[in-house]
């Protein structure tokens, strides 16, 4: 009997790991034929007809293509700064917004709720959105690409469930002690708040990194525009000059693999550090109770 239940679970964890396995094997694989595509010269990636996935000549033309254009360099601080403010803007009034929205006693709090829920089911429009920008000067500004979507109403309640979850024995005894709301936020709640501050900010960063649609609508002056924008115009300027030399050497998908490259390298680098808070301040802030 207890060899049958020994081999039962042998074979369980034998499917268990075949499945992580394949799971691993399909989330990776893509990211290694981007990688190898962008290395790899015209003539190795048409010899294996276009699939290639270790590459056996390396090439950095299509990066130094992209990287010797002088907009790349002044593109990415433009990214950097959006990404870094912000993702702190989003930060502050998230939170500052969830946490009271945790009080029962505070008034109209049920109010406040659904008109939260309501704009995840339903928004404004693009051209609303586009009117309120322009009467509130933010056109042709960095600061277009950062108010307009300064609390994300999923992100809100997110945090908001993680709040809700704290132990209330804290803010029992913080009252006890003197201290008043803002005190126990910035004390007590903060402090306790770094899985869901990782998770929320990930979520934001991602955003502001690969901002695309709100660039090109709110924003026409060329120096402002962030790096997705960049990339995009640059892949389109490759496409339409239709010139020999080009194609033999870059061809389109080269450099598009290599834009790929260029925009989710460094979310890739930042994950790791903060994997630990971010799985934990998903299962901390999608359930209550």
């Amino acid at each position: 009997m207890v060899g049958t239940v020994a081999l039962k679970d042998r074979a369980y964890m034998f499917f268990v790991y075949a499945f992580l396995i394949g799971l691993c094997v399909v989330v990776v694989f893509p990211l290694l034929y981007v990688v190898s595509v962008s290395l790899t010269p015209y003539s190795e990636v048409m010899k294996y007809g276009g699939f290639l996935v270790i590459p056996r000549n390396i090439t950095f033309a299509a990066y130094k293509a992209f990287l010797s254009d002088r907009m790349i360099p002044h593109a990415y601080s433009v990214t950097i700064f959006i990404t870094v403010v912000g993702t702190f803007i989003n930060l502050l009034l998230t939170s500052m917004m969830a946490y009271p929205l945790t009080k029962k006693y505070l008034p109209g709090r049920n109010f406040f709720l659904l008109l939260i829920v309501f704009t995840t089911l339903f928004g404004g429009g693009m051209i609303p959105t586009y009117l309120i920008v322009k009467a509130t000067g933010l056109l042709d500004s960095v600061w277009a690409m950062i108010i307009p979507s300064a609390i994300g109403s999923f992100n809100l309640l997110v945090m908001k469930a993680f709040y809700e979850n704290l132990p209330e024995s804290l803010d029992e005894a913080a009252r006890i002690d003197g201290a008043g709301e803002t005190s126990i936020m910035l004390r007590i709640v903060l402090p306790l708040s770094m899985p869901i501050m990782a998770t929320v900010g990930l979520f934001y960063a991602v955003g502001h990194w690969n901002e695309f649609f709100a660039a090109i609508i709110y924003i026409s002056d060329r120096k402002l525009h962030p790096l997705q924008v960049i990339l995009q115009t640059i892949l389109k300027s490759t496409q339409n000059t239709g010139e020999i030399n080009v194609e033999e050497t870059l061809p389109t998908v080269s450099l598009q693999m290599a834009a790929v490259v260029l925009t989710a390298l460094p979310i890739i680098i930042v994950y790791p550090f903060i994997q630990q808070y971010f799985t934990k301040g998903v299962l901390l802030g999608s359930v209550k109770g």
